[in-house]
């Protein structure tokens, strides 16, 4: 995979972010996209193998699409700055994310902001056995991997509702989003076992996300 063209192509797309600009230089993008369509298909192979009950995907079906929704966000650029792909993603659950940016190259999993009904089964889970939850946030694996969850601007003052304030979980309760991420530099990309480094980054957060994916699904 040519990480270094990849970013090149990123970076000359953000200077000219045109729909004109895309369609002179769509071959570039083609090329680019199918690189890192092949990668993700390696790399999905390799995740497959650590979990029994990963779900696999295509690389296409993975990579996410580089237009932004003008729809709803008329104010953003017609097209990203980045690359985003999600493997391991059964439908309603958290899936295993990465991002490869010119400004932010991180992967992530979990639920970020996810919908009413999904945040209530997890808050039910934790309610239930919120001590498994907390021996995981806290493991040594996970803090040094992730420094602990994702930070949540959105989280609740009180407890939400059904909830007691003195609940032993109410840290955890108040969030309304449960993910953890792990930055990478520009550098780590271009080495040659970022892959071997991403798969690292899975294993760390399977536990985690085993349990939020459980919490939604039973």
């Amino acid at each position: 995979m040519d990480f270094e063209r990849l970013f090149d192509f990123l970076e000359t797309l953000n200077a000219n972010n045109s729909k004109e600009w895309m369609d002179e230089n769509r071959k570039e993008y083609e090329y680019v996209k199918a690189d890192y369509v092949k990668w993700l298909e390696d790399l999905d192979l390799k995740l497959s193998k650590l979990d029994e009950n990963y779900y696999s995907s295509t690389g296409k079906k993975a990579i996410n699409r580089i237009n932004n929704n003008l729809l709803y966000h008329p104010n953003k650029p017609t097209y990203k700055d980045h690359f985003g792909a999600g493997l391991d993603k059964r439908p309603k659950t958290g899936d295993f994310y990465i991002h490869l940016g010119i400004e932010e190259i991180f992967v992530a999993g979990g639920f970020y902001k996810p919908k009413p009904e999904l945040l209530k089964s997890i808050r039910e889970a934790i309610d239930y056995n919120g001590d498994d939850f907390k021996a995981i946030v806290n493991s040594k694996t996970f803090q040094e991997h992730f420094g602990g969850l994702m930070e949540d601007d959105d989280k609740l003052k009180t407890s939400p509702k059904g909830f007691s304030q003195e609940h032993k979980h109410i840290e955890f309760l108040r969030l309304k989003s449960f993910a953890a991420m792990k930055p990478f530099v520009r550098k780590d990309v271009l080495s040659s076992d970022f892959k071997d480094k991403v798969i690292e980054t899975y294993t760390a957060m399977l536990p985690f996300r085993r349990y939020l994916n459980k919490a939604v699904t039973v």
